[in-house]
């Protein structure tokens, strides 16, 4: 694997495009720095790294994390890609039940060129809501958690509320372009290694508090060295079975029938359907995070000692909220297989070009086998998938680990790591093989062009 890395760097094009990939990434490091004017950047970094110590469940550390600590910073990149993915996510969505766009995502190039100028105009849309809602928020301290009369920003409400969107806007829009840079000229898909990006940079305050935890306190460690051990071992377990769960998918086999066209023979081969197994990916947590954040400060919000325990009932990290959590997991796995994975679809393209799964009847037999199997492995995968979101919050909360160390752990940045880097490294591999270099799971050698 070491080799296949230094012959990365021999062949000239792969080289540029590296190297091109990191320049960008640094641009993207300085965005999240630079703050935005007229906010009290300290008191703000203190609030978040207090919430971060005491509560990995808040919205607003969740956007800090994917902002790669912009947040913290009050910077021009504080919203950071995530409009951008919201947009996304709502047309792929509509694009399953809205026939004017599923019929524009049919039409080749031109159809999704004009899908993703919809999009950069509802990442703008959406860019202006979350700034304005950012400004709103930095102007009440109290509903940060802040003491009352403690002030972030330091100038007039609109003035600083206007200035807010339109600088965050253009940091949003300028991180998308990057990203599309990045997918073009560079390494893997530049969107999500932003997003990778960020979530790495928390790393080294993760390692500080891994630390922290083994340092003795008057003379008495709170974790021994045999703790270290285990989260070694458990560190290595859940990244290789995340790995695992990722690539694994279900081939169902498919056979072309021959067919004589004038004087030549096509089809008569045999090949595979692949299925994944966490078809959904990280969406369900997504989605799950993004809902359950607002039911206990809404029901808190309504008078009355019922509501107020009802509130105390479902907040993060109890029992129900975990329970309700699972719950929304499982459900939206299926949802997004509903949504996304068409079955009879699939079946009547088969059918248009002569395939078929050897012993189902083509058509709806066939649909309704697909539809059958992907139900299945689809369980497997949600049920891993509740296994990695609710393991930070237990290893946070009944084994007594800081938030950003355990969220190393699983949950939706594990998840995002592992996919972004096996999807970047595949292609650093097929630029390898096609120079003829062995890939990362040969020895990395020059092969015969023979």
């Amino acid at each position: 694997m070491l080799s296949a890395f230094s012959n990365s760097l021999k062949i000239p094009e792969l080289r540029a495009r590296i190297f091109f990939t990191l320049g960008l990434i640094f641009i993207c490091r300085l965005l999240a720095r630079v703050p935005t004017p007229g906010v009290d950047a300290i008191a703000l970094r203190d609030l978040i790294a207090a919430l971060q110590n005491q509560a990995g469940g808040s919205m607003l550390v969740l956007f800090n994390l994917f902002s790669g600590g912009a947040l913290q910073y009050a910077a021009v990149g504080a919203l950071g890609i995530m409009p951008y993915i919201s947009a996304s996510i709502i047309l792929q969505l509509m694009t399953a039940v809205v026939p004017a766009l599923e019929r524009l995502a049919r039409e080749g190039e031109a159809g999704r060129q004009t899908l993703s100028q919809y999009t950069r105009y509802l990442t703008v849309a959406l860019c202006i809501i979350q700034g304005y809602a950012m400004s709103a928020t930095l102007w009440n301290p109290a509903a940060l958690g802040l003491p009352a009369g403690t002030q972030i920003v330091t100038m007039g409400r609109w003035g600083f509320a206007l200035l807010t969107i339109l600088t965050m806007t253009t940091g949003t829009m300028m991180l998308m372009w990057l990203g599309e840079q990045m997918t073009e000229r560079g390494i893997g898909n530049g969107i999500s290694l932003i997003i990778t990006i960020n979530i790495i940079s928390d790393l080294p305050s993760a390692i500080q508090a891994i630390v922290r935890m083994f340092v003795p306190v008057d003379g008495v460690a709170q974790f021994t060295i045999f703790h270290l051990i285990g989260l070694l071992v458990m560190i290595f377990l859940v990244i290789a079975g995340t790995i695992a769960v990722t690539q694994a998918q279900r081939k169902i086999p498919v056979q072309y029938a021959k067919r004589v066209v004038g004087r030549k023979v096509y089809g008569g081969q045999s090949t595979y359907m692949p299925l994944r197994v966490n078809y959904s990916g990280v969406m369900p947590i997504i989605f799950a995070q993004a809902i359950l954040m607002f039911p206990s400060k809404l029901l808190a919000m309504i008078p009355g000692e019922f509501f107020r325990r009802l509130s105390a009932a479902v907040y993060y990290g109890t029992p129900a909220y975990n329970i309700i959590y699972a719950l929304m997991i499982l459900f939206f796995s299926y949802f997004w297989v509903a949504t996304q994975f068409n079955p009879v679809q699939i079946a009547d393209d088969l059918k248009k070009y002569g395939g078929y799964v050897p012993g189902i009847r083509p058509g709806k037999p066939t649909a309704e086998f697909l539809d059958r199997t992907m139900t299945r492995i689809t369980l497997a995968g949600a049920v891993f998938l509740t296994v990695i979101a609710v393991l930070p919050t237990v290893m946070a909360q009944q084994f007594n680990i800081p938030w950003i160390v355990a969220s190393f752990f699983g949950g939706t940045s594990l998840l995002i790591m592992v996919g972004v880097m096996l999807d970047t490294m595949r292609q650093v591999e097929s630029h390898l093989l096609m120079r003829h270099y062995d890939g990362f799971l040969k020895k990395g050698k020059l092969r015969s062009r023979r």
